[in-house]
């Protein structure tokens, strides 16, 4: 696999190589249930950390390709619908594969398929109720698609309203309207709702699209601050970072020091701990984002895992290590075999994520570029 490391930023590889590794982190809590100490406490913050910076960095990217496609004289609908293609052909081919892998395991498993699992196919299966207990982890994915939707869908709607205000603004305003709008729809749940315990939160708020959408417009905010004020962003990198890094090793050390746990701080967990984090996670941007490059030795591994994140992503935890435990059952292990259990299902989390990568997601996301859909979309 030939990388082109001159049209890659460092900083970034290495967020989305950090996300991923939290995730699996968190999964291999599964292999080893019996963990415990600050090491099981890391792990369970990383799981709900990781996805969290996958979105943030989604929102910069997107944001950076919004703007510059929003603020353009010729922007129309036609610019949209391209935007949603490239998009649709990076994340779609690799989600309806796995979709359908993880269909075949539960059912040589054994295990009851979801009712409706039709909405699986919209990405309905979390939108507004509570998340089913079949390819769990492709929560992030709804959100994601839905962000993607939203967005470039309001700021054209926005065109039709006849204002004096610029595109720059009207998409800052956009922007702000997307945050305001799922704080408040997080607002609206807690005063309504009661959760019971942090596996109802998972499955009922954190999990859930109407809820968590804002957690990408935060990165896009974040692209928006870059591409207006390049003095400020600069000037502000390290002193953001530092805040951001803190703000997330402060927040997650006080709550179980503190004891704010979500049955007498509901509020702090349906509504300011997602805030918080994704604002945290966005200070360290500025940074990461103007990291080019780093030392051979690091640089390599880290893009690779970059690189096979979103593999990595949808066929580690339902599929492969689904597929061990009910083969190998870990449970009875420890010590040397647990380590050579877990060191051979990472093995064969990344020979897989690679080969998926250069047979099957790579070639599909290459064909957005094709001369075909050019021609009708761009």
């Amino acid at each position: 696999m030939r990388i082109d490391y001159e049209k890659r930023i460092f900083g970034l590889d290495l967020m989305r190589a950090i996300a991923i590794i939290m995730v699996m982190c968190s999964h291999i809590l599964w292999i080893v249930p019996d963990m415990r100490g600050i090491t099981r406490k890391l792990f369970s913050v990383f799981g709900i950390l990781g996805v969290d910076v996958f979105f943030v960095l989604s929102g910069f990217l997107i944001g950076r390709i919004l703007y510059k496609m929003y603020t353009s004289k010729d922007f129309n609908f036609k610019d949209v619908t391209y935007f949603w293609i490239r998009r649709w052909f990076r994340t779609l081919p690799n989600y309806y594969l796995t979709l359908g892998i993880n269909i075949l395991v539960f059912m040589y498993i054994g295990h009851q398929l979801p009712d409706q699992l039709w909405k699986y196919g919209f990405f309905l299966h979390n939108f507004s109720t509570q998340l089913p207990w079949f390819y769990p982890e492709s929560w992030s994915l709804s959100v994601e698609e839905f962000a993607y939707i939203l967005g470039p869908l309001l700021l054209y709607l926005v065109l039709f309203f006849k204002t004096k205000v610029s595109r720059s603004k009207a998409f800052l305003l956009v922007t702000l309207f997307i945050l305001l709008a799922f704080i408040i729809s997080k607002l609206f749940y807690n005063q309504n709702e009661e959760i019971r315990h942090m596996r109802h939160w998972t499955l009922n708020v954190k999990s859930i699209v109407i809820y968590r959408i804002d957690a990408i417009y935060y990165g896009v905010l974040a692209a928006y601050i870059s591409i207006v004020k390049p003095k400020f962003w600069n000037s502000i990198k390290y002193l953001a970072c530092a805040f951001g890094v803190l703000v997330l090793i402060a927040m997650n050390f006080l709550i179980p020091i503190k004891g704010w746990f979500i049955t007498e701080y509901p509020q702090f967990w349906n509504v300011w701990y997602f805030l918080n984090k994704s604002i945290a996670i966005a200070c360290t941007l500025p940074l990461l984002s103007v990291v080019k490059s780093a030392p051979r030795l690091i640089r390599i591994p880290i893009t690779y895992v970059s690189i096979l994140s979103y593999a990595i992503y949808v066929f580690h935890y339902s599929i492969i290590m689904q597929l061990m435990k009910y083969l190998i059952p870990s449970e009875s292990m420890a010590g040397l075999d647990l380590v050579i259990y877990i060191l051979v299902y990472v093995l064969i989390m990344f020979v897989v994520s690679y080969l998926v990568y250069r047979l099957y997601e790579k070639p599909m996301t290459d064909l957005r570029d094709s001369s075909i859909i050019k021609k009708n979309f761009k």
